[in-house]
């Protein structure tokens, strides 16, 4: 049945190959988009992302992720990281990408989003399939559940997408899959926001989810609580990146799942998103004239994954008021262009390879692999408002840091208040 469907699928789409595992990718392989223009800022975001999932979706919708994926990692960690990072790159993936598979799309975009959105269905069927040979590790070890925990994020970014089309079968098995990380005890740290992230994609699709797990890690992160739009990483405060890889992001949406079960105070999530507001802002102002970032903190190649709190705030058009759409758009896509152009970011066959600018292979700690790389999807959320949103069509603007370091007058910054 879904050789057929796929058959009928990719005959029925314009496109020059769906294949993109191959010695070279061409970005333009999968669709019938044509080449940016110059300015063009949502081609060039698309045809990015399009080329960071490109290997994972294809090759794991033909049953062939274990095969295919090189599993770069830290000197005598790969056997270890072959148990988990199969599921790294499927969670992480989706997890960026469905806000822009959920959005209607129009013209050459739609096709492609067609396409993607059925190669994204068939890798969660062949990755909660049993008898399939890239059936995922949910259970054995800690890190499934951190990518189970992305893949339920990336559940609830598109619902209609990732879940209601799935047929039936695959929604059991994948319900399973989720419950199955129960036995996972996350650490007193942000990983209680994994735990609550798979009870929040529960309770969405099945009705029931665990309260507790739920007001616990949202409980224990206002008393992590530092000040001025930053939460410690557990009872302490981390130099680092995971505000917004992990922290800032799944509190805000599994507290606003809650609140749209009527299990939680709008006025909670209204002070947390006031909260990643103040973090967003100060977000855009560490985005560097140039691009760049201050390169501190673990987990460094996650590359532009980095700014997925700034990208969500923008998604759900909730940015603060002294922040434009269009000083966002070309604070991002200058980071993007810095962490995803260099050479060596992408080996021959288009895998991610570790680092944060080109192939740093240093720059990966014991827990990193190829896999863990796929979590820089998180900064294309954007992708998910439409093509005629103000955020892509109003004029390019320089962000905060280009305005100061070219001369010009800016704002004075503040800290806030609770």
């Amino acid at each position: 049945m879904n050789r057929r469907y796929f058959t009928r699928l990719f005959s029925a789409i314009p496109l020059a190959s769906i294949n993109p595992v191959q010695a070279s990718y061409s970005p333009l392989s999968t669709g019938n988009a044509v080449p940016p223009l110059a300015g063009d800022d949502r081609a060039y975001w698309l045809q990015t992302l399009l080329k960071v999932a490109d290997p994972v979706l294809n090759a794991l919708a033909k049953g062939q992720l274990k095969a295919i994926m090189p599993v770069e990692s830290a000197p005598g960690q790969e056997a270890s990281r072959r148990k988990v990072s199969y599921l790294e790159a499927l969670g992480r993936t989706l997890a960026g990408m469905a806000p822009w598979l959920e959005h209607p799309a129009a013209g050459a975009e739609k096709a492609q989003q067609q396409a993607y959105a059925g190669l994204a269905r068939q890798a969660i069927t062949n990755a909660v399939n049993p008898q399939s040979p890239d059936f995922m590790n949910f259970t054995q070890g800690g890190q499934p559940l951190v990518d189970a925990a992305f893949l339920a994020h990336g559940l609830l970014r598109a619902p209609t997408q990732l879940w209601q089309q799935l047929d039936k079968e695959t929604q059991v098995r994948l319900v399973e899959a989720l419950k199955s990380t129960r036995t996972i005890k996350p650490g007193y740290t942000n990983w209680l926001l994994f735990s609550a992230m798979v009870e929040a994609a529960l309770l969405k699709f099945t009705g029931e989810g665990d309260e507790m797990r739920m007001d616990y890690a949202i409980k224990q992160h206002q008393v992590w609580y530092k000040g001025d739009g930053a939460y410690g990483d557990g009872p302490d405060f981390h130099w680092d990146y995971y505000n917004s890889y992990v922290i800032q992001p799944m509190l805000l949406d599994v507290l606003q799942t809650l609140v749209r079960a009527k299990k939680a105070d709008q006025s909670l999530y209204d002070l947390l998103l006031a909260r990643a507001q103040r973090y967003a802002l100060i977000q855009e102002r560490l985005i560097g004239p140039d691009g760049s970032f201050a390169a501190f903190g673990r987990s460094l190649a996650y590359r532009c994954g980095a700014f997925q709190l700034l990208a969500q705030v923008t998604l759900q058009n909730q940015l603060p008021p002294d922040l434009t759409g269009a000083q966002v758009r070309s604070a991002l896509t200058a980071v993007i262009h810095r962490t995803m152009d260099a050479p060596g970011t992408f080996d021959a066959k288009g895998w991610l390879q570790i680092g944060l600018c080109g192939h740093q292979p240093s720059i990966g700690e014991t827990y990193i692999s190829t896999g863990s790389l796929y979590l820089c999807s998180e900064a294309f959320l954007p992708l998910g408002l439409a093509a005629n949103d103000p955020f892509w069509t109003a004029p390019a603007e320089d962000w905060t840091a280009k305005k100061i370091w070219s001369g010009q007058d800016v704002k004075a910054d503040h800290a806030i208040k609770g």
